[in-house]
């Protein structure tokens, strides 16, 4: 701690009060430095516990805000906006189902003429909402009394009225409660009150059940979706934490959910061929890299995921490519340009990165070969450039500033990544 000094007992050497000046000046900067981490990691913890998830950013800045010389982050172009025109209303698509009303004159207006022709009619259509019911299907299951030769016996027909035994929700019921909840993103509690409304109460535990009972009887597809996955080009691979609840007590430990998206193109007959993008996600108690190294075994192709290090055995195995996250690699600039005011580094970082996201979004619908050309040709230069631009600046940052060791670790990567290029011949797709 930095402690006040008598003016007493100030020795009268110069060179003995000029070590106590650098002391003082040293102990006076580790103090201002770990009052700038805390200011960073309390700005953090707000943002976190009270502001938005997204990480698009308007313009903000960091702690640093020395003037950057070589080089400037490269300017997105300027681009015009049209002005805005009134399209009218949509057409409706032809396929849905349509009602016919007609509306025809009253008695007493066509009284009011002598004769009254019918020459045509002017048609407009308006979209209508039927709400979702809930209907009870009666199985009736005929019975018979059999006989043959001479005895007799009572048969009935068969009838499966549930996928799940001992229940009675349908094969439809069941569908709309996984729907809701993968494809909608609808809680339990609030499917609960939805059926409420039209008048059965089905309990959420109830609901829960019916969902766990089936994604058992879905488990028959995972291996064909595996298989899919793992015949992509190239496969996306992150995790993210989930609370689970330990059996006989009332505290939670943190367990992972891993996620796997399968996508890309392939060459096929000098056409390129899409792969169906598929997701497949598997439970794991902790993030050992074994769960990765498991499910991948059999995979051989480009894998995109972030820094975890449990990926490494499979990029030493040579079947495995890796692919890094811009996505990642962009947050921690980010978490330090959103909770500052003042524009410097971490914004600058970001301009940066955005150039590279504009030259992904005007190529996004070329094919994987153009791709790769249009890569080589504009995001390796200014790779190169923003590697130049981070070098430059890590002899300013203080080894515990915020900035610090996300500066290092993208030096680090774009290092790596400026070996690994040469080798991507095909990394567009």
């Amino acid at each position: 701690m930095l402690a006040l000094i008598n003016p007493t007992d100030l020795p009268p050497d110069l060179d003995a009060m000029r070590s106590i000046a650098l002391e003082q000046n040293r102990m006076a900067h580790d103090l201002w430095t770990q009052v700038e981490l805390l200011k960073h990691q309390l700005a953090q913890f707000v943002r976190a516990r009270f502001g938005a998830s997204s990480e698009q950013l308007p313009g903000q800045g960091d702690l640093f805000a020395e003037p950057v010389t070589i080089p400037v982050p490269p300017a997105l172009p300027a681009t015009s906006v049209a002005g805005h025109v009134r399209r009218g209303r949509p057409a409706l698509p032809k396929d849905l189902p349509r009602e016919r009303v007609e509306y025809d004159l009253s008695e007493a207006e066509k009284a009011c003429f002598d004769k009254v022709e019918r020459i045509g009619e002017e048609v407009s259509e308006t979209l209508d909402y039927t709400p979702a019911k809930l209907t009870v299907i009666e199985h009736v299951r005929i019975k018979y009394a059999c006989k043959k030769d001479g005895e007799s016996t009572v048969r009935t027909a068969a009838a499966q009225p549930s996928p799940l035994p001992k229940s009675n929700a349908s094969a439809g019921l069941l569908a709309q409660v996984l729907v809701s909840t993968f494809a909608d993103h609808l809680p339990l509690n609030r499917q609960e009150s939805i059926f409420k409304r039209h008048g059965v109460h089905l309990p959420r535990a109830t609901l829960c059940e019916w969902k766990l009972a089936s994604a058992e009887l879905l488990a028959v597809l995972r291996p064909a979706l595996k298989t899919h996955i793992l015949g992509a080009p190239r496969v996306h691979s992150d995790d993210t934490t989930m609370p689970l609840q330990q059996a006989g007590r009332g505290s939670t430990s943190t367990a992972r959910l891993w996620g796997y998206l399968g996508a890309g193109q392939r060459e096929e007959n000098g056409l390129w061929v899409d792969h169906p993008p598929a997701v497949m996600f598997e439970f794991a108690e902790t993030r050992e890299a074994i769960h990765p190294s498991t499910f991948l075994a059999g995979y051989q192709g480009y894998l995109q995921a972030d820094a975890y290090s449990g990926y490494s055995a499979l990029y030493r195995s040579g079947r495995v490519l890796e692919v890094g996250c811009w996505a990642h690699c962009r947050r921690k600039f980010f978490e330090i340009a959103k909770v500052q005011k003042t524009p410097g580094l971490a914004s600058a970082a970001l301009d940066w990165i955005a150039r590279l996201y504009a030259i992904e979004k005007v190529i996004r619908d070329m094919t994987p070969d153009l791709k790769l050309t249009q890569r080589q040709e504009q995001a390796v230069p200014l790779l190169a450039d923003f590697r130049r631009w981070l070098e430059g600046h890590v002899p300013q940052l203080m080894p515990q500033a915020p900035l610090g060791p996300g500066i290092r670790l993208r030096v680090a990567q774009l290092g790596c990544a400026g070996t690994l290029h040469r080798k991507r011949r095909t990394a567009a797709r």
